[in-house]
C-alpha cells in the first residue's frame, strides 16, 4: 500500500529552524531568564500591567500637544440649527402705519441683516409698536405676535429665507 515515496501524517515535522522554542522565563538563574525575568530592574516596564502608551514622550509635552491646532468648525452649523437675523419691535417702529415689514424693507430702511446668514428673519418682543404693520418673517416670537396683533397689525410666517 505505501511506496517508496509514501508520505505518512505521523511522521510529519517542521522544516529544521522553522520553529523557535517559547522563551521560559522565571525558572532560576543559570536559565539567564531567571530573577527579573527579562523585565529590567524597577520601573513601569517592570510591574505587572505596566505598559507605556507608543505616544507617550517620558513626561516631555508630546507631540500632539506642541503643534498648533488649526481650523474651526461651527457646531451650530453642523447640528443643523435655525441661525435666524435678529430684529425687535422697536425697530419696526420706524415704519409707516399699513406696510408690509419683510427682510427687503428692512434691508432699505438700512437695518443691518447678516448677509452670509441665510435661515430668515426672527422678530423679537424688545419695545413697544404702536402701529398697525403686517409682518412677514420666518420665525415670530409669542410675545412680539401678541404685540402686533394688539396694535391691529398682523404676522404672517413665510418659509422662504432671507
Amino acid at each position: 500500500m505505501y511506496g517508496v515515496g509514501a508520505m505518512e501524517l505521523s511522521k510529519l515535522s517542521p522544516g529544521k529552524g522553522s520553529r523557535k522554542a517559547k522563551k521560559r522565563l522565571g525558572r532560576g538563574e543559570g536559565s539567564g531568564a531567571g530573577k527579573t525575568s527579562g523585565r529590567g530592574e524597577k520601573g513601569q516596564g517592570a510591574r505587572s500591567g505596566g505598559k507605556v502608551h507608543a505616544w507617550f514622550e517620558g513626561g516631555q509635552m508630546p507631540l500632539y500637544r506642541r503643534i498648533p491646532k488649526l481650523g474651526f468648525k461651527s457646531r451650530k452649523k453642523n447640528l443643523g440649527l435655525n441661525i435666524f437675523n435678529l430684529v425687535n419691535l422697536d425697530v419696526l417702529e420706524q415704519f409707516e402705519s399699513g406696510q408690509t415689514v419683510d427682510a427687503a424693507a428692512l434691508a432699505v430702511k438700512g437695518v443691518g441683516l447678516k448677509s452670509k446668514n441665510r435661515a430668515g428673519l426672527k422678530i423679537l418682543g424688545r419695545g413697544e409698536i404702536t402701529k398697525k404693520l403686517t409682518v412677514k418673517a420666518q420665525a415670530v416670537s409669542a410675545t412680539a405676535k401678541a404685540k402686533i396683533e394688539a396694535a391691529g397689525g398682523n404676522v404672517e410666517i413665510v418659509r422662504e429665507t432671507v
